[in-house]
């Protein structure tokens, strides 16, 4: 488990991505839009806690309310299983970002990967700042609306390694495959091309 020194170098990046957002104009409705996209087990997940703990905490410049009203997605929870990403990505585009910059609240259905259904209908209302973490979070279909865009790069022997441990190893054929999915979707976007800031997975450090 990542600790020490990674947590502090995380929570000092957290800090500067979050003032740098919240230094930016609107571009999601009255709210601003950060995408944490990267390869599955790049270390996302990690990042985006951190700066959601840190927004929770700020004061945009331009709000009356007090403390940054923060929105989060989680992209596994929007995918229909491990064929699903094309699928996510059209519906956060559509029913999450779309009605968001118009001023109205996005919704999605969460998926429940234990029974293979989709569950309950969450609600994403106006916000200071939305979060969308995961696979695909960072489409190229509403690059005009996102604030920031980051990449999160990590080798892929230990991106693996990390998913094996988490899900098993019985689970090692659909992690081959989503690899696969997945790197097609990133050539196509040019999501690392596009990215405003890439950090290390491992060490949290910036990147050229």
């Amino acid at each position: 488990m990542r600790g020490g020194p990674y947590l502090d170098v995380l929570d000092v990046l957290a800090a500067d991505l979050a003032g740098s957002v919240l230094a930016r104009p609107a571009a999601l409705g009255a709210g601003r839009l950060v995408c944490v996209d990267g390869p599955a087990g790049s270390g996302k997940t990690t990042l985006a806690a951190a700066l959601e703990r840190v927004l929770r905490d700020c004061r945009p410049p331009d709000s009356a309310a007090g403390c940054a009203r923060v929105g989060l997605i989680h992209m596994d929870d929007v995918f229909a299983g491990w064929a699903g990403l094309a699928e996510g990505m059209h519906t956060v585009a559509t029913s999450v970002v779309a009605p968001l910059r118009s001023g109205r609240s996005g919704r999605y259905r969460r998926y429940d990967w234990h029974a293979g259904r989709f569950a309950e209908e969450r609600v994403v209302p106006p916000c200071d700042v939305l979060l969308v973490e995961g696979v695909g979070s960072g489409a190229a279909a509403y690059d005009d609306a996102t604030t920031c865009l980051v990449w999160v790069d990590t080798p892929a022997d230990v991106r693996l390694a990390r998913g094996l441990a988490r899900d098993g190893e019985r689970m090692r054929e659909q992690w081959l495959a989503w690899s696969e999915q997945e790197d097609a979707m990133f050539a196509r976007e040019r999501t690392r091309e596009r990215a405003d800031v890439v950090v290390d997975g491992r060490t949290a450090a910036l990147l050229p």
